[in-house]
């Protein structure tokens, strides 16, 4: 069911699926993506979660307010736990950007987080030879969000990476392999106890190996 709710002095529209009883879980989708990045992903969770898969802010149907640091993304997942999830403790699963907004919810709100997915993350290292952007047509985002979290991306805050050293959450991190972007080995090396898997895959794990990432991401849980 698609909902909304007023969080951090902005609207966020989300999806809530399962049992609203069952331990939580919230899927956090990558840049320029929505709630229907998570098809399929989000039943899978369902059968034995209440899942909600919220759009970010300046995507999907959720408030562009302009401005996009990832500490205040990370603040509106908070608020969405608190007002709609009973106030936690989630399991928290990120992708991309989204598993940027996850790792900060676990630094400055520990107590929502009882579990930390990150799904080929960037780790908060400065990246001098990323590609540049390249804007289209598309029209289900905030184009100012793709440019204020870029440069999140390639000049973090230095202080993130100590952050993370913090986290008392367990934590797994999914690496794309060789075709992935990313360092997901720097990133698990940040967070303490961090169990990292490779799936080759690319940057879109959930996407391109559907079965592969529910498997490592279910074998975490039960763990």
């Amino acid at each position: 069911m698609i909902r909304e709710a007023h969080v951090n002095g902005i609207k966020l529209v989300y999806r809530e699926e399962g049992d609203p009883n069952a331990p939580l879980m919230v899927l956090i989708h990558g840049r320029t993506a929505d709630h229907n990045d998570w098809n399929g992903i989000t039943q899978h969770f369902a059968a034995r979660h209440r899942v909600l898969v919220p759009d970010l802010r300046g995507h999907g149907g959720s408030d562009r307010p302009g401005a996009y640091p990832v500490p205040a993304m990370a603040e509106d997942v908070a608020g969405l736990i608190v007002r709609t999830g009973g106030g936690g403790p989630a399991t928290v699963v990120g992708h991309s950007l989204g598993g940027m907004v996850a790792y900060r919810l676990a630094v400055s709100r520990p107590e929502l987080v009882a579990r930390l997915v990150l799904e080929d993350v960037p780790p908060p290292l400065p990246i001098a030879d990323r590609p540049p952007l390249v804007e289209d047509g598309s029209t289900g985002f905030d184009r100012r969000m793709m440019h204020d979290t870029e440069r999140q991306i390639r000049d973090p805050d230095p202080a993130w990476q100590a952050d993370l050293a913090r986290i008392a959450a367990p934590t797994l991190v999914v690496s794309g392999g060789a075709a992935s972007p990313f360092d997901a080995a720097a990133l698990a090396a940040m967070i303490p106890g961090a169990e990292l898997v490779t799936i080759e895959a690319g940057h879109l794990v959930h996407a391109t190996e559907r079965a592969a990432f529910l498997r490592a991401v279910d074998a975490f849980l039960q763990g």
